[in-house]
């Protein structure tokens, strides 16, 4: 991507170096979850359970104390790296608000590493990116990115920023009220009915991420030959039937909760072309036809 001269956003809350007592779960859109961690920790030579048990309200030793944390310059660089995407999503966003007669309210990047408390319970850097409806906040730890290329092959700046991108797309539902009522609904059905609108939610956050894209690059030239692949890529790595049988060696659609890797690749690619958030209707199609 081309990001040089670009502005990076202030609306972020660098808590690198903290230790946070954690507890309780997270309620908010997640691009990774419990799936993406526990295949992570498995083809790290961990086990899978870990993660999964730990996201139940496991409790860290220590406060908010700071710490002696040292980043890495390749942190930083990603730290500066994911400030700018921000920025990129703030202008895209609140010029699509504005055309509509709606005002944007921006999510705040918080900035991680390891454990992290939110407005929607504690996680850790497991859990992966994640958006906070309760505090409006986007939570990521930098290392993810590292895990995307080291665990699943997925590298490339444009495939970062989708991930951020992917988030913000969740708050572009919170302020829609989008993510509200789909929660309500959930609520209300049996886990695999409530699978299929978490899908339908994840699907269109994915849209949502590539009618940023559409327009950054119109504003700003920023994309380059082969951004699009690395996104693409991404996407589909992060497929719930693609992570399932790196897992385990098969899929369970019933447990989907995220889409498939064609599906995400497929609603991405389509936000990328039209560059227009009311062709992101991804809750009145047939489920089979997403």
């Amino acid at each position: 991507m081309r990001l040089d001269g670009r502005r990076q956003s202030s609306n972020v809350d660098d808590r690198r170096g903290r230790r946070a007592g954690i507890g309780g779960k997270i309620a908010g859109g997640s691009i990774a979850g419990v799936i993406i961690a526990a295949v992570i920790a498995w083809m790290s030579g961990g086990n899978p359970l870990d993660v999964i048990t730990s996201q139940g309200g496991a409790m860290l030793s220590g406060g908010n104390e700071a710490t002696a944390y040292v980043p890495t310059q390749e942190e930083e660089e990603l730290a500066v790296f994911s400030k700018q995407i921000l920025a990129g999503t703030e202008d895209v966003w609140g010029e699509i608000f504005r055309r509509n007669g709606l005002e944007y309210e921006p999510p705040r990047l918080v900035l991680f590493t390891g454990a992290v408390q939110s407005g929607c319970g504690g996680a850790t850097s497991q859990t992966g990116p994640f958006y906070c409806s309760a505090d409006k906040s986007v939570y990521i730890d930098l290392s993810f990115f590292r895990d995307m290329r080291r665990n699943l092959g997925a590298d490339g700046d444009f495939a970062y920023a989708y991930v951020i991108a992917h988030e913000v797309g969740h708050h572009v539902q919170n302020l829609l009220g989008t993510l509200d009522q789909a929660h309500e609904r959930m609520g209300r059905l049996s886990e695999a009915e409530a699978n299929k609108i978490s899908v339908r939610l994840e699907l269109q956050a994915d849209y949502y991420a590539g009618v940023w894209a559409h327009n950054d690059n119109k504003r700003f030239n920023s994309l380059e030959p082969g951004d699009i692949e690395e996104a693409l890529d991404a996407a589909s790595k992060i497929g719930d039937d693609y992570l399932q049988k790196k897992a385990r060696g098969y899929a369970v659609p019933d447990s989907f909760n995220h889409g498939t890797s064609a599906q995400r690749s497929r609603w991405l690619r389509k936000g990328l072309a039209t560059g227009d958030p009311s062709q992101g209707d991804t809750f009145s199609p047939l489920y089979s036809a997403l």
